[in-house]
């Protein structure tokens, strides 16, 4: 296991310095679920949510939240993210619950001396949080989970990817 490196001599949180590692393409992709009334999802479908276009809202909260990482997270480096994409899969099959869900997938990219597992895993939450604010008018009961690392590549812990779901 590794340890961990966010600590100073004194056993207080730093930022870790990266100056010394190698500049890598590093991409993350993760992803998040948004369950929801049956209703909900198809006036998403519909375009009938009162505020607009949610899931066009939520793709651009998506890359804004990416972009703004160490802004909420205090030891995130700022990174020159080269690329976001986040997109939305639909699920209009109720669950046992009764409730529709909506994922959300986010890749982010750079290539830097640290990855980007933290931009992407913001970009999903961020845009959860976005289709929640689009729809509470019509669905309080709007929650979202399983926001997880699907994988990652570069940098000096190589590639990892999730095998459990």
């Amino acid at each position: 296991m590794a340890e961990f490196t966010h600590f100073n001599e004194s056993g207080r949180a730093r930022m870790v310095d990266v100056s010394s590692k190698a500049s890598t393409e590093r991409v993350a992709q993760a992803q998040a679920r948004v369950f929801m009334l049956p209703e909900t999802l198809e006036k998403i479908q519909r375009g009938k949510i009162a505020k607009g276009d949610v899931l066009a809202v939520a793709q651009v909260a998506g890359v804004m939240g990416a972009k703004r990482t160490p802004d909420l997270v205090p030891m995130c480096h700022p990174v020159l993210l080269t690329s976001v994409d986040v997109g939305f899969k639909e699920e209009p099959q109720p669950d046992k619950q009764g409730r529709c869900s909506i994922t959300i997938t986010a890749t982010a990219k750079t290539t830097g001396p640290t990855g980007v597992e933290m931009e992407a895993m913001t970009a999903v939450s961020v845009a959860a949080l976005a289709i929640y604010d689009m729809c509470k008018a019509v669905d309080k009961g709007i929650s979202f989970s399983d926001v997880y690392l699907l994988s990652k590549s570069g940098g000096k812990s190589g590639t990892y990817t999730r095998t459990e779901r």
